[in-house]
């Protein structure tokens, strides 16, 4: 058997340090197929636990990545080094080296525009760049959940107008990305739940417009209940499949 046969053994069997061992060694031939580079990426990958921020989880991602690199810089198939975009754009996300992320999921877009799914990662990117200094901003006045940023309770100056005019960018750039999402797949319910959470962003910012703040929620609310109304049909629909045939 060759390297990469026995690779691909060793990893069907949960043997990911034996998988990579013979990865690495087929992916060292000088004729070895991009697709070696893409089982290694994905050893290395499988062995990243996200979350877990210790220097050797660290390097298993940066060694997957560096094997997906290596995919999308040779003459691989599309579908190779589609996965290999998707993966180091995943694998930057868990890093939360968010601005890298961005970049491989906006370069799958040049690979296949009708892929609804990194316009959503993008949108999820956005809404966690702004959500996060957001949070900060609150816990730093001691409001509580259902406060919200307003000119009395400022005790910094431009409490609302510096984060908003920082944020705003974000904001839409993650509503155009999650309703592109949605124009690709109608009942994709994960963009329509993060839509709903990022038009709650300037919501909390409309500090001297409480109209404008009524609106944004509205259309929150709005997504909401397109999410409810997806997956109420999705599992209608799962149901149906399920039923017995009548006999």
């Amino acid at each position: 058997m060759s390297e990469l046969d026995l690779g691909v053994a060793a990893y069907k069997n949960g043997k990911y340090d034996d998988a990579t061992q013979h990865f690495r060694k087929a992916t060292d031939l000088d004729s070895s197929p991009p697709v070696a580079h893409l089982y290694l990426a994905t050893a290395y990958s499988s062995q990243y636990l996200p979350g877990v921020e210790s220097p050797d989880h660290k390097r298993l991602a940066e060694q997957a990545i560096e094997q997906y690199q290596a995919v999308l810089d040779s003459d691989a198939p599309l579908p190779p080094r589609i996965n290999s975009a998707k993966g180091i754009a995943y694998l930057y996300l868990n890093l939360k080296q968010f601005e890298d992320a961005k970049r491989y999921y906006q370069q799958t877009w040049g690979f296949d525009p009708n892929d609804p799914e990194p316009y959503y990662s993008i949108g999820v990117v956005d809404w966690t760049l702004c959500y996060q200094p957001r949070m900060e901003a609150r816990a730093n006045l001691g409001l509580r959940p259902d406060e919200h940023l307003d000119a009395r309770k400022r005790e910094q100056k431009n409490l609302c107008d510096e984060p908003r005019a920082k944020n705003r960018a974000l904001i839409e750039e993650g509503m155009d990305s999650l309703n592109r999402a949605i124009q690709l797949g109608p009942d994709y319910d994960d963009a329509m739940a993060y839509l709903n959470l990022m038009f709650r962003e300037p919501a909390d910012l409309e500090c001297e417009d409480p109209a404008a703040r009524r609106d944004d929620l509205k259309q929150a609310d709005h997504w909401v209940d397109r999410t409810v109304a997806v997956k109420k049909a999705r599992a209608g629909k799962n149901l149906t499949a399920m039923a017995p045939s009548p006999q």
